[in-house]
This record gives C-alpha cells, structure tokens and sequence, in this order.
C-alpha cells in the first residue's frame, strides 16, 4: 500500500528479530534500512534528487562531472593511454555524474575507445533509472567490484562509502561497549553492550579516551582492499569522494528525509541514513599503492579550474538561471557548504606521481 505501511512493516520485522535476539549491531540495522529487497531506502527510485532525501553533488551542477572526466582523462594519459580500461562508478545514483563524465570523455575519442563502463549497483530499481539516463551507452552493471575483469582499473567513487553500514563502540574504563539498536517501551532504541577483544575497534586505545565513541564500516575495508589490489596488479586509479575526516572519532550515525535530518531509528526504511567516513582506514586498508593527501572538495575542485569553467558556462545565462548556476557554484567549492565538509582521496600505483590536483 503506502510507504507508512512499509516503514511499519520493516519496523515490526526488526522490533521482532530483537526480541528474539537481542540487540542488533548498527551495521545490520543501516543495512536492513538501505537495502532490504522489500522495503529498502535504496530500492526506491525517488531517493536521491530534489524530490528525494537528498541532492547529490552531481544534481547540484554537471560542472562537478565535467571536472571528474577531464581528470580521468589527464590521469589516462599520465599512465600511458592504457587499454582496454574498466571505467567504473560504485553507486551511480540516478546515473547523472556518469553521464556528466561521457559528455566529457567523449572529446577524446582514443580514451573513449578503450573504455569498458561498468557499474556497481545491487538495486534493480536504480539500475532502470542509470538504464534511461545512460541510454545512448552500453554499462555493465555488476553487484560486487570482484566481478570486475582484470583491466587497469579508472574508479569514481562519491558518496557510496558513506551509506555502507557501520558498526559504533564506546570506550569505557575498562575495555569498549558496541552500541547496538535495542528496544524498549518507546520502540526501538540504542543500547550499549559489552564486546568481546575480538571486535572491539583494534588500535585505538592510544587515540581515545573514556567516553570516546569509535565507528568501524567493515565493508569499507574489504572494498578499498580490492580496489588497491587491481590497481597495484594492472594500473588505474581511484577516485573517491564524501563526507569525513582523517580518523573516525565521535558519533556521526545521521539520517535525512526531505532534505532535513531526522532519528534515524524512527521511520526504518523511510529515512537515508550515513555516517562519516573514515579516510584513515580506507587509507590503511589501501596496500601495496600510493594514497593521495586527503583535500577539501572545494580545494580540489578550485585546483581543476571550476571557476574558469563556472565563468564559460555563465556567458549564456542571465537572471535566475544565472543566480542559480552561481548558487551551484558556491555549494560546492564554499567551505560553508559542501566545499570543506566533503573530502576528495585518491589511490594510484605506487611507481607514479600523484595525480593532477593533489601534487
């Protein structure tokens, strides 16, 4: 019926399986919220955009496209012109930045050609959506980045490790608490338990203090682990864009309906929830290649020459189209806006030079 009916069916599902189990770990509470096949935020198309939860970089403005094609366009040629290549977007969204991306690429048709475009994407109803946008192409879309043909490896990558689930610990006085989702009288609720060494957040009793809360996002570990080992075996990059810091340190867990932020326990399934991430980690997840300074979005995208190509596309607009195009602008390089909350990383072969932007 509605998707009311829905986010209480999923409600009820999860107030169920606690009372059966106990308290759940966060990471499979996000995950049911996300991607459940049934009633996950992810399945819906009207997710991501103005009429959904939230407005990616790339429906702000195709300038943030046309930067990132023209970068993996200079990085091919800095690594040789290799080909065939697997040019690859994890959680393409609606399809818009790939789109922005071709439009770009295609003015140099050599690099086109050695392009094979795949995409990583588990939902069946978003892969119909990319299907329309990137209609004039021909992507391969894939569930896992190990189904990836052993090809140098040119990635993109922005706002997808922040919806991977994670798990949140506390450190306490004598050792560290996983806060999990519970239930109580009012419904479901966070509640901390006590964890055992062999999942406890390793290393970080030197960094924190009592009270300190820690998130772990596994899955991060394992997808940067696989990515550095393509590049470290064929060549390519990674090009990995969000929100985050260095080191994971206090609780970011959020969720965001209608564009504004909500309790992310209260509407499961109805709600796009995230958490920051962890720069360090995926850094350190990252062997055998070389990982970029971490940058501010804005800085990074000043460095590319957005404001040069702001002006160009500003000499054809006036009044409110032009207000808009200049409020674009400003929402993505302003460190009052998404300029220095989201960061921009980088992973390469170690024998190269960092790639244009981050030298």
């Amino acid at each position: 019926m509605g998707t009311l009916e829905e986010s209480v069916t999923l409600a009820a599902r999860l107030t169920t399986q606690i009372r059966s189990r106990g308290p759940i770990p966060l990471s499979d509470f996000m995950a049911a919220c996300l991607f459940d096949p049934e009633h996950g935020f992810y399945r819906r198309q009207s997710a991501i955009g103005r009429d959904g939860a939230f407005t990616t970089a790339p429906e702000i403005s195709q300038m943030f496209g046309e930067i990132i094609g023209a970068w993996l366009v200079k990085v091919w040629q800095d690594q040789g012109r290799p080909s065939p290549i697997a040019l690859v977007e994890l959680g393409p969204g609606h399809g818009t930045m790939m789109s922005d991306i071709l439009r770009t690429v295609s003015h140099c048709p050599e690099f086109c050609r050695a392009c094979c475009l795949f995409l990583v994407e588990t939902s069946t109803e978003m892969r119909a959506v990319q299907q329309k946008k990137l209609s004039t192409v021909d992507p391969v879309w894939i569930e896992d980045i190990g189904e990836l043909p052993d090809l140098p490896l040119f990635l993109v990558a922005n706002e997808f490790f922040d919806a991977l689930p994670i798990r949140q610990f506390r450190r306490t006085g004598i050792g560290w608490n996983e806060i999990r989702v519970g239930i109580d009288r009012t419904g479901l609720v966070l509640c901390e338990t006590p964890c055992g060494r062999d999942i406890e957040p390793r290393g970080r009793d030197a960094d924190t203090i009592p009270g300190d809360i820690v998130e772990i996002r596994p899955a991060s570990l394992t997808i940067a682990a696989e990515i550095s080992k393509t590049i470290r075996e064929f060549g390519g990059t990674a090009l990995i864009i969000d929100y985050g810091a260095h080191r994971s340190l206090g609780q970011t867990l959020q969720a965001v309906k209608d564009h504004r932020f909500t309790n992310p326990l209260a509407e499961p399934g109805e709600a796009d929830i995230s958490a920051h991430v962890d720069f360090g980690a995926i850094r350190h997840a990252a062997q055998g290649v070389s990982c970029s300074v971490l940058l501010n979005q804005g800085v990074w995208l000043e460095l590319l020459g957005i404001t040069e190509r702001a002006r160009i596309l500003a000499r054809n607009l006036s009044g409110e189209s032009l207000r808009q195009h200049q409020a674009a602008h400003r929402r993505l390089t302003h460190p009052d806006e998404m300029g220095s909350l989201f960061k921009v990383m980088s992973l390469y072969p170690s024998e190269m030079s960092p790639p244009p932007g981050f030298s």
